[in-house]
């Protein structure tokens, strides 16, 4: 027996019925500064750590500069010091706090490679567990995703690196 039930994830549906925005979630949710609502768990001088809202794994966050700009080439070399610094930081935060065993890190650049927001450049860092890979997204080709973001924020939250 093969049939698959629905799986209930009402959250998503912001996602889906936003997919056209032409706001830049990387430039307007910092502005807001409103960041328990957002969800952003770190300031610094020159980037930002923000959970993801819509999260491969828990603990997906996501590192940005504030500056608008779509490629490496035109980071400064504080932007590119500071991006790392910051990823480094959470590798090591995510590995302690949720016992994370391994990490997919990396950028979207363009379009085609399947950049939400093409014109931002951000770097992802998605924590992985051995086993993850269990029977939702192998049999079932369904993910879950087990804490809430706010649980999440409050583990990650930070003001200092």
């Amino acid at each position: 027996m093969n049939k698959k039930g629905p799986v209930w994830a009402p959250w998503r549906v912001e996602y889906i019925t936003n997919s056209d925005t032409k706001e830049c979630i990387f430039c307007l949710k910092p502005a807001e500064k409103e960041d328990r609502k957002n969800h952003i768990i770190y300031r610094g001088k020159k980037v930002f750590a923000v959970l993801n809202k819509y999260p491969y794994n828990n603990g997906h966050i996501m590192v940005a500069p504030y500056s608008h700009k779509a490629n490496l080439e035109s980071l400064s070399r504080g932007e590119l010091e500071e991006l790392m610094d910051v990823v480094r930081f959470y590798v090591r935060r995510i590995e302690e706090l949720m016992e994370a065993h391994g990490f997919n890190i990396g950028m979207n650049i363009g379009k085609t490679a399947g950049a939400g927001f093409e014109e931002h450049l951000h770097m992802h860092v998605v924590p992985r567990w051995e086993g993850d890979t269990n029977f939702m997204p192998v049999i079932g080709n369904q993910e879950v995703i087990s804490e809430s973001l706010n649980s999440v924020y409050e583990k990650l939250k930070t003001e200092k690196i």
